[in-house]
């Protein structure tokens, strides 16, 4: 739901009401329904608006709440926020709005910087205190909206999406080294606060930033998830975890309902979104609007997953839309689908988001989505072979079987001006997996992925994409709530029955058994997996284009193999690694960065 962008000035200079315009109007497409730009001396605020809760003009934004002297720009979606309002209402506070924005601002006028703790929802946003000038940014726990930053020496700016930065001008669009080299190595993966371009950073997760008028700026960090055993739930039995679990799915996806528009649901066939639309349908939802997609075949890869999609609708009675994506448009939605990432993203998931986002958003303005299943209850391959690795050991046998490739396989790859001097993906494991909190090695890996690679890799795809088109995705399993509780099962119920076991079998009953004993699917592109004809003309022209030769990123040496042979190189979880090369250059190409 929703854009935004901001200035702090601290120099003494009025905040740049004509570069701020530019940075909201760039955020056009993630807020089709209104727009605003308040400005207060040193401070402004820009805000795109795609009306879910409140849809009257009384919900617009950016929102300024004259008596407590505030002024917010708010992204997302407080799921809790009624009864929120209800309880601020009992502490004496008078509302002009039915919105959720409305109620984040009381809520931070009452109980301060705390206020995020009492939060249930997805959210990005940023409260101006009229009287001290003070600003306040903010991040959900798991990173579900994002916040990019452009900080120099007299102002900070920031938005929801890197490009609004660039549009604001001045950004130093020089390549970050260390960037480039976790982009290459884990798994195209840049952890925050970095992103590719050396100036601009983004708000880690879970953290709140205090922007004093002076420039000082102080990081509270208010949640991260316990990947140990709970002595209060030591004699649960796995019917009792997969009762919990399930109840907990059930809250969470009842929470994701909260909308003045129709919610529908992007349903792929997997047991996720599969769950999803069953727990929705036990709830009593009649009527409710699934979406699948699928494209043509290629290099004898199947392009859709309809058999399975299908058979769900069928079995719950969905108004179901099967979308298949004719090759035509294919080639048009690579390019749209890189001009809507805010950071480069290899996924050729990418493409079938924004292809279907696309169309979905003819439909509906809301929907549900079974993204983060995999990373929050151990359903990727790279978690069994962690089993039995010691503990003391799991950083480097995590980076065995996710790396894309070794810190020293990139001597060879990238020109030798850009090769950083330290290998630091491998440091950034080592000292993820080294703190406490996580007991097993399939632990530490759990809580890498859930708090690190899930927030930069498939949310960060699932916003960028849907919100293209002003589409809002919702992710009941990344329910703060929900991930808690996961974190506290034994790591073997999850890996159990291939992984994700302890859903599976939570899951006997209430979805059919064809979704729960088929095998792992994805959201399959087999034209970019399989690079050929203008999917591979593309990729060359733009790896031989002028702009990337000067450029110098990569050997030239290797990417002339690569090219001759463009679907033999593959990384360490089988992508296309031509690919990965292809596609930096073509955001880079799109963003204009040279």
């Amino acid at each position: 739901m929703c854009g935004l962008a901001g200035e702090v000035r601290f120099d003494g200079r009025p905040a740049d009401l004509d570069a701020l315009a530019e940075m909201t109007r760039c955020l056009v497409h993630r807020g089709p329904d209104g727009t605003g730009v308040w400005g207060n001396g040193p401070v402004a605020l820009g805000h795109r608006r795609l009306s879910i809760i409140d849809l009257s003009p009384a919900g617009g934004q950016p929102m300024v709440d004259a008596h407590l002297g505030l002024t917010i720009a708010f992204n997302g979606c407080v799921y809790n926020y009624r009864e929120l309002r209800a309880e601020l209402e009992a502490a004496g506070h008078r509302f002009f709005s039915t919105s959720d924005t409305e109620v984040v601002a009381k809520a931070y006028a009452q109980w301060g910087r705390q206020c995020v703790e009492r939060f249930l929802g997805m959210f990005a946003f940023a409260i101006v205190e009229h009287a001290s000038g003070r600003v306040m940014l903010a991040r959900d726990r798991l990173g579900i909206k994002p916040l990019y930053l452009d900080a120099r020496p007299g102002r900070l700016r920031f938005a929801s999406t890197l490009p609004a930065l660039l549009a604001g001008g001045g950004v130093d669009t020089s390549i970050d080294r260390t960037a480039l080299a976790h982009y290459m190595t884990f798994h195209s993966v840049v952890p925050a606060p970095r992103t590719i371009l050396t100036g601009v950073r983004k708000l880690p997760p879970a953290t709140v930033r205090i922007v004093e008028p002076d420039g000082t700026q102080r990081d509270h960090v208010y949640w991260e998830p316990e990947f140990t055993r709970d002595p209060a739930r030591a004699d649960w039995t796995e019917r009792d975890w997969q009762d919990a679990l399930l109840e907990a799915l059930r809250t969470a996806v009842d929470r994701r309902m909260v909308a003045d528009v129709p919610v529908g649901v992007l349903l792929s066939g997997g047991i996720d979104s599969s769950l999803v639309v069953a727990l929705l349908a036990e709830a009593g939802q009649t009527g409710l609007a699934t979406f699948s997609i699928g494209f043509d075949s290629a290099g004898g890869e199947s392009g859709d997953e309809f058999e399975y999609s299908t058979l769900v609708a069928r079995r719950f009675g969905t108004d179901h839309h099967r979308i298949r994506i004719d090759a035509s448009r294919l080639l048009p939605g690579i390019d749209g689908a890189v001009r809507a990432m805010s950071e480069p993203m290899v996924s050729h998931d990418c493409v079938a988001f924004y292809l279907l986002s696309e169309d979905v958003s003819r439909s509906v303005k809301v929907v549900q989505s079974g993204q983060g299943a995999d990373e929050v209850l151990g359903g990727y391959d790279w978690y069994p072979p962690l089993a039995n690795v010691p503990r003391d050991q799991a950083a480097e046998a995590y980076a065995r079987v996710f790396f894309d490739r070794r810190f020293a396989e990139l001597d060879g790859l990238l020109a030798p001006e850009w090769l950083p001097d330290e290998d630091a993906p491998s440091a950034f494991i080592a000292e993820r997996f080294g703190r406490p909190g996580a007991e097993t090695s399939v632990d530490a890996a759990l809580r890498n992925d859930t708090t690190i690679m899930l927030v930069d890799d498939p949310v960060k795809r699932v916003d960028n994409m849907t919100m293209a088109w002003g589409l809002e995705a919702r992710v009941p399993f990344l329910d703060h709530e929900l991930v808690e509780l996961a974190a506290r099962i034994p790591p073997a119920l999850k890996l159990a029955d291939g992984g994700k076991g302890v859903l599976k079998r939570a899951a006997r009953g209430i979805v059919p058994d064809e979704v729960i004993d088929r095998r792992k699917g994805y959201f399959p592109v087999p034209a970019i997996r399989q690079l050929e004809g203008p999917y591979l003309d593309r990729v060359r022209d733009v790896l031989t284009d002028p702009a990337t030769l000067e450029r110098g990123l990569f050997d030239r040496a290797a990417v002339d193999r690569m090219l001759a042979s463009p679907n033999d190189t593959r990384t360490t979880l089988g992508s296309n690694a031509l690919w990965q090369l292809a596609l930096l250059e073509l955001w880079l190409h799109e963003h204009g960065i040279r």
